[in-house]
C-alpha cells in the first residue's frame, strides 16, 4: 500500500535538510527530493518552494512537503508522520 501526505511548512530548505535526519535517519538527496529504500520498502520526500510569507518587513520561507511512503500500512504511515512532525517542533518564548 502507498501512503501519501502533504503539509505546508514555514522553513527554509537548508533548515529542513538539517533537521530531517532526526526524524528519518539516513537518506539520499537528489535535487528537490530525498529518498530512502531498503528491501522494496522506502519513502520519498519532496520540498516544493512556495512564496515567502510576508509579515511587515519580515519574509518567512515556506515549502510544501510531499511525503510518499511505499509498501507501508496506514498505521506505519501515521507513525512516520508523527516522528517527522516531532522532529520539526519548535518552542517559542
Amino acid at each position: 500500500m502507498e501512503f501519501r501526505h502533504s503539509v505546508e511548512m514555514s522553513i527554509s530548505r537548508e533548515e529542513f535538510l538539517r533537521l530531517l535526519p532526526a526524524a528519518v535517519g539516513a537518506f539520499e538527496a537528489d535535487g528537490e527530493r530525498v529518498r530512502w529504500v531498503d528491501r522494496g520498502r522506502g519513502w520519498t520526500i519532496r520540498a516544493v518552494p512556495l512564496p515567502d510569507l510576508r509579515l511587515g518587513s519580515a519574509a518567512i520561507p515556506r515549502h510544501r512537503v510531499e511525503i510518499v511512503l511505499e509498501q507501508c500500512s496506514a498505521m506505519e504511515g501515521a507513525a512516520f508522520l508523527e516522528r517527522l512532525h516531532r522532529a520539526f517542533l519548535r518552542g517559542g518564548g
